[in-house]
C-alpha cells in the first residue's frame, strides 16, 4: 500500500492526473473517503490525464457520467445512494465495475466491494482522508492489474 500526502487541491488534482497517464482500459479505480475529501478531484486530475477537456462533475443523482475525448473513455460513477450490491447490479451499473470498454472511476466503492478492497474488479482502491482544511492522505493499493 502506498501512501501520499497532498497539500492542496491542485497537488491532489496532479496526483490524479498521473493516475491518467498511466490508466489503461479495463481499469476500475475505486475511491472511498468523506464527503468533501477530494474523490471528485482526483477524478478530474483522471480525465486531465486521460486527454479529456471535459468538464468533470459528480455524478451523485445521475450515478454515472461518461467523458470521451481522452485516449480511452472514462466512466465516473457515484454509488453515495446505493446501499449494497444488489442495487449496484439493479441500478445496471455492474459492467463498468468488472470489465469496463475505458476507465472506470468509483466514488463511494464501498458500496460495491463492502469493506474489503480486493473485490472482483479493483484495479486501484483509494482511501482519501482528510487531515485538514486543504491537507489530505491518499492511501491506494493495486491488484489485479
Amino acid at each position: 500500500m502506498a501512501t501520499l500526502i497532498s497539500k492542496s487541491p491542485e497537488e491532489t488534482l496532479t496526483i490524479g492526473e498521473q493516475w491518467g497517464r498511466e490508466a489503461q482500459r479495463g481499469w476500475v479505480i475505486g475511491l472511498s473517503g468523506d464527503l468533501g475529501a477530494g474523490k471528485t478531484q482526483l477524478v478530474k486530475g483522471i480525465a486531465r490525464g486521460l486527454g479529456s477537456s471535459a468538464r468533470v462533475h459528480s455524478p451523485t443523482f445521475a450515478l454515472i457520467n461518461e467523458y470521451e475525448g481522452g485516449r480511452l473513455p472514462l466512466f465516473h460513477l457515484d454509488l453515495y445512494r446505493l446501499n449494497h450490491r444488489e442495487e449496484v447490479f439493479g441500478a445496471g451499473l455492474e459492467d463498468y465495475l468488472i470489465a469496463p470498454d475505458g476507465v472506470a472511476v468509483v466514488e463511494w466503492i464501498e458500496r460495491w466491494n463492502g469493506e474489503s478492497n480486493s473485490a472482483a474488479g479493483v484495479t486501484r482502491f483509494v482511501r482519501v482522508e482528510t487531515l485538514s482544511e486543504t491537507e489530505r492522505r491518499i492511501t491506494y493499493e493495486d491488484s489485479g492489474a
